[in-house]
């Protein structure tokens, strides 16, 4: 069995680094958490300041004054990790009720939207996938193709194509711990050829380890499901704006940027990491021999495929219908109404538990289904519970109101442009979950407080929250591939760098270009 969040291994420099960081979030907490609480920010017979704006220079209401202590406080805790960021999004929760900013119903609702039921669903596919080992052998095709043949370029190509497609499929942490092993082979028989000819370039290691880390975050961009801050900025969206998009809506924007973004990585790589030989001859009979090893075609992997296959379809199944019918049809809006994303994953999941899978049993049991992440399901929860309680409480507005007041200009350029890099730097020091919970939100309010269109900034805040490549802290993908040891320090840095500076830009112009195509 393969664990799709394999431990992450650290340096020495770098526990020593989260030792700190977590005892200063653990004794901080509280203080800002007082100091919040005793400011005199509320007044309950002013909510609205002489100005007409509620902004921090006017009065909250009392349950918008205590939201504030306590949600400074979850992302104090959510950025230094002193407990894990589920615990923290859990206690925010109950500290609503306990605090009464709202009744326990309307505190805990959010942890039962529909889209919690596509992370469910997407997770229990994803989780058979890996199981039955289709990622594995989608991999190896495709590497052993001729046209890869033994040359380093096309070789690095391929192996990243591959990560990219299918961390758009299933968790990017998990992609890069299975492409790794692929990558370390890779490694190992590259060591041999340098032992025999002597010639080989060892960056060229290197950029395997960053192409595989590097692709499987961007990757992750191409569809709703690929990775977490997606699901967190349409829920967002939807709710604060009533824009509904649509899974294959989110694709015309997150396949160009993908697209995009992976070919100048590739670009770059394949400069400066180069191997230093035109082919590597043996290369391309080690893949078969890996490919071939896999064996035959099991039950398993045929009713994965379908599944996974019929819940794709159905996915994507209203976008088609708008583009023959319009999305003023009655056909699309039957469609749309009977088959949201949410529901469409519990089907295909549902599926796995009534095709064949090996040995006589079905393609995933009720044990395995239950291994899924559910510590980041609670973690949208009470993302989306904070969220939802900042808008009716009044909050966001405030903040917005405050922040938006700093920018220069306040137009929705310069918010696209700022929540985008917001997203991308605050996701280089914490998760790129909390770095979507944390500042989509925040761009809506200060779109909405300047008096612009909230949608462009809040998709490039939320695709920016992937972004983050500087760091090994910056996401568990770049973790990984630092714990091999063939990734410099300072590589990282320069390479991550030049690739969140692009992916900035990328994203910030094909919002700009496509907004209308989803909008």
């Amino acid at each position: 069995m393969f664990d799709p969040e394999p431990e992450i291994p650290q340096s020495d420099l770098e526990k020593r680094f989260e030792r700190v960081r977590s005892v200063a979030g653990l004794l901080l907490a509280p203080v800002l958490f007082l100091v919040i609480w005793w400011l005199p920010l509320s007044n309950s017979a002013t909510p609205v300041g002489p100005d007409g704006r509620t902004g921090l220079s006017a009065a909250m209401s009392p349950q918008a004054h205590h939201l504030a202590a306590i949600m400074a406080t979850v992302i104090w805790l959510w950025l230094t990790e002193p407990i894990p960021m589920t615990v923290t999004a859990l206690l925010g929760a109950a500290g609503c009720v306990v605090l009464r900013v709202a009744d326990a119903k309307t505190v805990f609702a959010p942890f039962a939207d529909p889209l919690m039921f596509l992370f469910i669903g997407s997770f229990m596919l994803a989780r058979a996938i890996f199981l039955h080992g289709l990622d594995r052998r989608l991999a190896y095709g495709v590497m052993s193709l001729s046209w890869v043949g033994a040359r380093p370029s096309r070789i690095l190509f391929a192996y990243g194509a591959v990560t990219a497609f299918i961390s758009a499929w299933i968790s990017n942490t998990a992609t890069t711990a299975m492409m790794l092993a692929i990558g370390l082979s890779l490694v190992r028989f590259l060591k041999e050829a340098s032992t025999a000819s002597g010639r080989i370039d060892p960056r060229f290691a290197t950029g395997l380890m960053l192409m595989t880390s590097f692709a499987a975050s961007i990757g992750g961009l191409a569809t709703p499901i690929g990775t977490p801050p997606n699901v967190i900025g349409l829920r967002f969206i939807e709710r604060e704006l009533g824009v509904e998009i649509p899974f294959l809506k989110w694709m015309v924007l997150g396949v160009p940027v993908v697209a995009l973004l992976y070919l100048f990585l590739f670009v770059y790589l394949n400069r400066l990491c180069p191997a230093g030989v035109r082919e590597l001859p043996g290369s391309i009979d080690m893949l078969n021999r890996n490919r071939d090893s896999l064996g035959r075609w099991t039950a398993g992997q045929k009713s994965t495929l379908i599944a996974f296959g019929l819940t794709t379809l159905l996915w994507v199944l209203p976008g088609i219908v708008a583009l023959f019918w319009g999305e003023q049809s009655p056909m699309y809006s039957r469609v749309r109404s009977s088959l949201p994303e949410g529901v469409v994953a519990i089907l295909g999941a549902s599926l796995l538990f009534l095709l064949p899978g090996n040995c006589g049993g079905r393609a995933i049991d009720w044990s395995k289904a239950t291994q899924i992440d559910w510590g980041v399901v609670l973690l949208y929860g009470g993302g989306f519970t904070l969220g939802e309680l900042a808008n009716q409480t009044g909050l966001a507005t405030s903040v917005g109101n405050a922040l938006a007041g700093l920018l220069p200009g306040g137009g929705e350029w310069t918010l696209l442009v700022g929540g985008t890099l917001l997203a991308a730097l605050v996701s280089e020091a914490t998760s790129n979950t909390a770095s979507a919970n944390i500042v989509v939100m925040l761009v809506i309010s200060m779109a909405r407080s300047a008096g612009v269109d909230p949608l462009a900034p809040a998709l490039g805040a939320t695709f920016g929250a992937s972004l983050g490549f500087m760091l090994p802290v910056s996401t568990p993908c770049n973790a990984i591939v630092y714990g091999t040891g063939l990734v410099p320090l300072p590589r990282m840095i320069r390479y991550g760098l030049l690739l969140d500076i692009v992916g900035v830009a990328v994203i910030i112009l094909l919002v700009k270009i496509l907004l209308p195509w989803i909008a």
